[in-house]
């Protein structure tokens, strides 16, 4: 009886060792003390926040600059097939564009 129990209490360790490296290597693998020791540092975290931030802004005003103009360039070249109704309604867009580029000064 006093094996058995024996038994069954290894096997527990075992399983519960077995266990504690899985977690142990599961919060190493996600870096927790990096993302702890960031949280106790408020300078960096706003510092790092901010930086994103700044990075996500610049990002993204790039992408609509590229797509906005892309989108005008087709508008454009679809404007000069001269097709009745969209033809029409595409030259208005260009000239409205054109004519709020022209009046800013850089």
């Amino acid at each position: 009886m006093i094996d058995q129990e024996k038994w069954n209490n290894h096997k527990l360790l075992e399983s519960m060792n077995k266990k504690v490296t899985h977690m142990s290597n599961q919060m190493e693998r996600i870096q927790i003390a990096d993302y702890v020791q960031l949280l106790n540092n408020p300078r960096r975290l706003i510092l790092t926040n901010l930086l994103a931030g700044i990075s996500r802004g610049v990002g993204i005003a790039i992408g609509f600059t590229v797509f906005a103009t892309t989108i005008l360039y087709f508008l454009k070249l679809l404007g000069a097939l001269n097709i009745p109704i969209v033809g029409d309604y595409i030259a208005d867009i260009v000239k409205h564009v054109q004519y709020q580029l022209g009046e800013r000064s850089y």
